[in-house]
């Protein structure tokens, strides 16, 4: 037995740095680390400005239709056996019936894998396109967990930027310098998370002919689809597969409150079969068959859920997120330190810029974020976790009262930090 004094024993394995890595730049990691910062003697209820779930809250409780809708397909016992690993036929052909409502080319099952929420249908699409040489365009600000993929998958990404004073339309001039002879795909946010945007239809349309231009996909990520709620409608991405292939990305959790449900989709937006000429949907398959499944009582579930929910449960959902947004807005306004460039329209997310000029004791948006949790209890996104130092993101989609007073714990710590108080 070695004694305390011998040679340390050298073991053939160690874990792999580059996924801690990765995992530090998503939105998970950044508040877990806020969370620990709090002071656990306020006695004050947190109040979470920064997630994307707005499940907890009893005015978001989802549809009692999807609830039914799980409870009889548990009981039916029709759904407690493996699935296909690109979903059970029912569930595929339900979810290309209800995105079809929106496309002038209609959808099939074939066209849908369902995934394990939309961060599996990321990934998947993600691994599918990374080769050796290939870069991806991803937006800037944008979701984090795109750049996670990529850096766990070894595909390069480049950032286009979304232009603030143009209601975070996408920089297409960039999108078309960045771009070579290696580049696959740009990824788009439509309703837009971090920014509360909605693109036009003429704007969307721009994308796709740049797109076409340049020989890449369009990758949609449409997870907040429908959460629109001012000027713009929103216009699916799909609408323009005629132009350019287009994989729309979506899933159950956002419209239908649900993100602890898991159930994701992959869709094929292609009239012209460029998708498939190319292997993409061939590599789909091969890669869902190597990972997890959606539970598969969960898409036995799916046509109900889809098919059945009421125009009054959504109708309810997006008026109360469209209240707590015009709440936010306006209270951010007589917040001193703080802009905010446009009022959102969508999802469930706003952008503001921070000026730590105004400050005594605040270099950054991260220090700004700290120091805000452990004084306020009070949780928002640094700008930096979505690739824009000195900016905010706001989430608004909670209880009214809760937002009313997290903006005004955000005021008053803005106040007392303020160099002119």
């Amino acid at each position: 037995m070695e004694n305390g004094s011998a040679a340390k024993k050298r073991w053939g394995f160690q874990g792999n740095p580059e996924l801690h890595a990765a995992s530090e730049i998503t939105i998970r990691g950044v508040l877990t680390m806020l969370l620990s910062k709090l002071n656990q003697s306020d006695t004050r209820p947190v109040i979470p400005l920064g997630h994307g779930d707005p499940s907890a809250f009893p005015c978001f409780r989802t549809s009692p239709i999807a609830e039914d809708a799980i409870a009889d397909a548990v009981r039916s016992a029709k759904f407690n056996g493996y699935s296909s690993t690109v979903g059970i036929a029912p569930a595929r052909s339900a979810v290309a019936k209800y995105l079809s409502q929106d496309l002038p080319d209609k959808l099939s099952a074939d066209d849908v894998f369902l995934t394990v929420g939309c961060t599996q249908a990321i990934q998947t699409i993600i691994t599918v396109l990374a080769d050796s040489k290939a870069n991806i365009l991803l937006p800037k600000p944008g979701f984090p967990y795109y750049e996670a993929v990529c850096q766990s998958c070894h595909l390069e990404a480049r950032h286009f930027d979304l232009l603030p004073d143009k209601d975070w339309e996408v920089d297409l001039d960039a999108v078309e310098a960045l771009a070579d002879e290696n580049t696959v795909a740009m990824v788009i946010i439509n309703p837009g998370n971090p920014c509360g945007n909605v693109f036009t239809h003429q704007h969307l349309q721009k994308v796709a002919e740049t797109a076409r231009k340049l020989g890449i996909l369009v990758i949609s990520d449409e997870v907040y689809d429908h959460l629109a709620f001012g000027k713009n409608p929103f216009v699916p991405m799909g609408v323009f597969g005629s132009i350019t292939p287009v994989v729309t990305l979506g899933s159950i959790s956002k419209r239908w409150i649900v993100p602890g449900w898991r159930l994701g989709w992959l869709v094929i937006n292609d009239p012209n079969g460029i998708i498939k000429e190319y292997g993409i949907i061939e590599s789909i398959t091969g890669y869902l068959n190597i990972s997890c499944d959606p539970p598969t009582f969960i898409q036995g579930a799916v046509p109900d859920i889809l098919g059945k929910t009421n125009d009054d449960f959504f109708s309810k959902i997006v008026n109360i997120i469209k209240e707590c947004a015009n709440t936010c807005y306006e209270g951010i306004q007589d917040v001193h330190g703080i802009i905010c460039p446009s009022k959102p329209e969508g999802s469930m997310f706003v952008m503001v810029k921070l000026d730590p000029s105004v400050f005594e004791d605040i270099k950054d948006d991260m220090e700004f974020c700290v120091k805000l949790a452990k004084e306020e209890s009070v949780l928002i996104l640094p700008g930096i976790t979505v690739g824009l130092k000195n900016w905010l993101r706001v989430t608004f989609a909670i209880e009214p009262t809760y937002l009313e007073d997290g903006i005004k714990r955000l005021k008053t710590f803005c106040e007392r930090h303020s160099k002119k108080k």
